[in-house]
């Protein structure tokens, strides 16, 4: 029986070793959209921070495809030992799931989260040519032609689409949306008064806005965004229980070791709290978080609840 225990006591001195240990070797990043976007920006901050801190190389690799889905499932199927995480949008965390007829995972139960770096407010902005100046002024151009003034967006079930929905839901009004295979186009035909409005994220657009090319009506935070101090929330305007955020997720399999999740969930913490860091993001217009695991969790619960019922009472399909 000594023999046992003694055996026993080695063994869970080397887990709790190996677990504080962390990281002895290098750590992929997956990020399940292309390169030079805001997910991915967000992920090369931290796996910058993170080496720079552990030592050991914090690799970010780009796996795109399937609304974030391919990317999410791989991380999914890795060992849960913290050598493999997930730094993602929304989509594959709240939206995919309720979005797509079927995803290879499943994001209630199969990963640990760990933080919300940032996030950021959607932007309503007008085209060039378009006349309306304020939320009333487009409401009323919606109640007039139903069903037939355009809305761009990055692709269905995008928060930009997803913004849209929001706000034609509780103004009881409905616009045409016109989904385009990411923000870019969907940007480009704005500024070439193709369409006449849409839900951009607001780092996506603010250039544009400073520089006179977009008109910027309202955002849809619960308060107005630091970088746009002028323009009202969607609240502020009148439309209440519109507000929408985009927001950027670190994830890893499900059933870290207790120690190697408070680890990496605190690291990620400090390095998107860093000053430079924090300087970069806040200029974009995005929103310093920093949530631990168990407020990302709940959020996660939460936000997974009110996409559901919104994809499910508004009939929004994938591309």
């Amino acid at each position: 029986m000594k023999k046992l225990l003694t055996a026993c006591a080695f063994v869970m001195t080397c887990t709790a070793m190996a677990q504080t240990s962390w990281p002895e070797k290098a750590v992929t990043i997956i990020v399940p959209f292309p390169a030079g976007g805001s997910t991915d920006m967000v992920a090369r901050a931290l796996a910058t921070e993170m080496q720079n801190k552990f030592g050991q190389s914090f690799v970010v690799d780009n796996r795109p495809g399937a609304t974030g889905t391919i990317g999410a499932g791989m991380v999914k199927r890795a060992p849960a030992d913290g050598y493999t995480l997930l730094v993602s949008s929304l989509g594959s965390y709240v939206v995919a799931p309720h979005l797509l007829p079927s995803v290879p995972y499943d994001a209630t139960k199969d990963f640990d989260y760990l933080s919300v770096p940032v996030q950021a407010p959607n932007v309503l902005v007008a085209s060039p040519a378009q006349k309306s100046r304020n939320v009333a002024d487009v409401v009323a151009e919606l109640k007039a032609n139903p069903g037939k003034i355009s809305f761009a967006s990055s692709g269905n079930g995008s928060s930009d689409h997803l913004s849209a929905e929001v706000f034609w839901q509780q103004t009881g009004t409905e616009g045409l949306h016109v989904p385009y295979k990411g923000g870019a186009p969907a940007i480009n035909d704005l500024l070439g008064n193709q369409v006449a409005y849409s839900f951009q994220n607001v780092n996506a657009v603010l250039q544009q806005i400073k520089a006179g090319k977009l008109h910027a009506l309202a955002v849809t935070g619960d308060k107005r965004a630091s970088v746009l101090p002028d323009v009202p929330t969607l609240a502020e305007s009148g439309v209440k229980g519109a507000e929408v955020y985009s927001w950027q997720g670190l994830a890893a399999p499900k059933g870290l070791p207790p120690a190697v999740k408070q680890k990496i969930a605190a690291a990620a913490i400090a390095a998107i709290n860093d000053p430079v860091i924090k300087k970069r993001m806040v200029e974009q217009g995005l929103e310093i978080v920093g949530s631990n695991p168990a407020e990302f969790t709940a959020f996660q619960a939460t936000e997974y609840v009110r996409w559901r019922e919104l994809i499910k009472s508004r009939g929004i399909k994938a591309d």
